[in-house]
């Protein structure tokens, strides 16, 4: 391996020295916090909860090893634990039985066999298709899903499991269990986090509120007054252990890993992908499967249930600025220790305060800022966004991604047929020329209809491409020029239609060419049977070309009006016209 390679993959370019301390600060607070989600979410799973501890060990370690991401942690979280809790339901075995203890293994290995074939088909780089909007809207319906299931916690229950509709009712059903002081507790503990997050973003309130919740437990002693506290665990590093197959039950098991595998893979790619991207870099996603792959089959060998993406943990993290894995190094070995040395003060934390640093991360982790942002620019991207999240809250996680995939592939779809496109003129005192919709001052060459397409032409759109032409042509018209920069791709039926309007064109005695293109589609052009185009002189190299061929020589005489400008305020009542290209409305040569 190229160690230099290596080290650039954990380590960003901009690292030095000064990094190492938050990280080593990240890692602690990641592994204090890993204590009650992860004995949380392995109870969900239906095993005894010290086996959270232990997944918060080595796959934490072994995924910092492996993966290309720079802050991004891995551990015992929701969607697994549920899944796995589910399938054990489902089979008739009893949560913390002998028997979960038994088969949950069993499915771990199985779900890191999955990823390991996954890996093989390099099946990761699937994910790099799926957009921001869809990504956001994952991230925000995770979020938003685990707080739900946290939310009892809050004032005295116990965690639910199961989509937001069974989680609501969930939490509704745990009221009777409502302790006044555990509320205060947990709703202060967020509100003190957020409010000195926003102003004061360098103090680590999250270690502050846990020392101050075990002064309340040791000083106080509310845990008299109805407030939970952890559970001690067992002393002690974990031994593997050896699987015990039941056969009977390992088809069911087989296709239950399988979806849970999916899961770990889009929810973890997306969320470190979307991490990846705010922080300026790329990950590599088959390195990122693999790094799965073996940090499940690490839970495994302990008995584990299925480990993923933990977004709350990382978005600790990068609160505190946590800027490389090192931070999942000092969490797996800080764990180590708490193991051994530290089991006593576990019991001393009490659940509101823990479960209200929890929560805190997962309200910084939401995507809200995006969605304000897709909803002012972009109502197709918004509504991407807000499926996305319904999707993951109401049907889960992996249709969640579907919902967005599939919509995202729409908006694909229509952006194709329907690309940006306008008339385009010149502007007196200005070189190049302009969108005639936008620039109230741009001004239709006498005679001639210049028209930009920005988007492949193929047999959805063409249509539209032709009667965009025909719309604009009158009495007064002798050329039509396609200004065709933003075309790169033509398909035999654009090919026909392209010959049949140069033909069409030619009995009114009106000129037809393409130019600005650089002869990008020729060579599609000739495949196709239309030559004819290029060899008759339609093809042309830029528009001077063009003019200076049919003898308009500049100034280019222009139009007294722009019959195409839309004032702002008159745009909702007009007649649509082509699209401008807001991007790049000047097309310049």
């Amino acid at each position: 391996m190229n160690f230099k390679k290596y080290l650039s993959e954990k380590f960003p370019s901009d690292y030095s020295i000064k990094y190492v301390p938050k990280d080593i600060v990240s890692g602690i607070i990641v592994a204090l916090v890993s204590i009650p989600i992860s004995m949380g979410y392995s109870q969900i799973a239906g095993l005894p909860m010290i086996y959270g501890l232990y997944g918060s060990l080595l796959p934490i370690l072994l995924f910092g090893l492996i993966t290309t991401s720079y802050d991004f942690i891995f551990g015992v979280d929701a969607a697994p634990a549920a899944l796995t809790g589910g399938v054990l339901a489902s089979l008739g075995i009893a949560s913390g039985s002998q028997a979960a203890i038994d088969a949950v293994p069993v499915l771990t290995i199985l779900v890191s066999l999955w990823l390991f074939l996954f890996y093989l088909l390099k099946a990761g780089r699937a994910v790099k298709y799926i957009s921001i909007p869809v990504m956001g809207g994952f991230i925000t319906g995770i979020c938003l899903e685990i707080i739900t299931i946290q939310i009892p916690k809050l004032f005295g229950g116990v965690a639910g499991s199961g989509e937001i509709i069974e989680l609501l009712g969930h939490a509704v059903s745990e009221i009777h269990k409502f302790k006044p002081i555990s509320f205060v507790l947990g709703i202060s503990t967020i509100v003190i986090i957020l409010v000195m997050k926003k102003f004061f973003p360098k103090i680590p309130m999250s270690i502050i509120m846990l020392v101050f919740g075990v002064i309340l437990t040791t000083k106080f002693h509310i845990d008299k007054y109805g407030v939970a506290l952890l559970p001690k665990p067992v002393s002690g590093f974990p031994m593997p252990k050896l699987l015990n197959i039941n056969y009977e039950i390992l088809p069911d098991l087989g296709f239950a890993s399988l979806t849970i595998a999916l899961v770990i893979m889009s929810e973890t790619m997306l969320t470190s992908r979307a991490n990846a991207i705010a922080d300026g870099y790329d990950l590599n996603p088959n390195r990122e499967v693999l790094a799965y792959s073996v940090a499940n089959f690490s839970a495994a060998i302990f008995g584990c249930c299925p480990v993923n993406a933990s977004v709350s943990r990382t978005s600790i993290v990068r609160q505190f600025g946590g800027h490389s894995q090192i931070t999942s190094i000092v969490a797996s070995i800080s764990m180590a220790l708490i193991l051994i040395f530290c089991t006593d003060y576990i019991s001393l934390m009490p659940v509101p305060v823990l479960t209200g640093i929890i929560v805190a991360a997962l309200i910084s982790a939401c995507e809200f800022d995006l969605v304000v942002r897709l909803f002012k620019t972009s109502r197709q991207d918004f509504i991407i966004f807000i499926s996305a999240m319904l999707g993951v809250l109401f049907f889960g996680t992996i249709y969640g991604v579907v919902i967005g995939v599939i919509l995202s592939f729409f908006s694909v779809i229509r952006t194709a047929v329907s690309p940006p496109r306008t008339y385009v003129g010149i502007r007196p005192g200005h070189e190049g020329f302009y969108s005639l919709k936008i620039h109230e001052d741009a001004r239709p060459i006498q005679g001639a209809v210049v028209y930009r397409f920005g988007g492949n032409l193929f047999f959805a759109n063409v249509d539209r491409f032709v009667s965009d032409i025909e719309d604009a042509i009158d009495e007064n018209t002798r050329v039509v020029i396609i200004y065709a920069s933003g075309i790169n791709n033509v398909d035999i039926t654009a090919a026909d239609r392209l010959i049949a309007l140069n033909k069409s064109l030619a009995k009114r005695n009106i000129l037809f060419f393409i130019a600005e293109n650089d002869g990008i589609i020729n060579d599609e052009l000739i495949k196709y049977g239309a030559e004819e185009l290029i060899t008759s002189g339609v093809i042309q190299k830029d528009i001077d070309d063009v003019f200076e061929k049919i003898r308009i020589k500049t100034p280019y005489p222009l139009m007294s009006e722009n019959p195409y400008h839309i004032p702002p305020s008159e745009k909702a009542n007009q007649k649509k016209k082509p699209d401008d290209d807001s991007e790049n409305d000047e097309a310049k040569k």
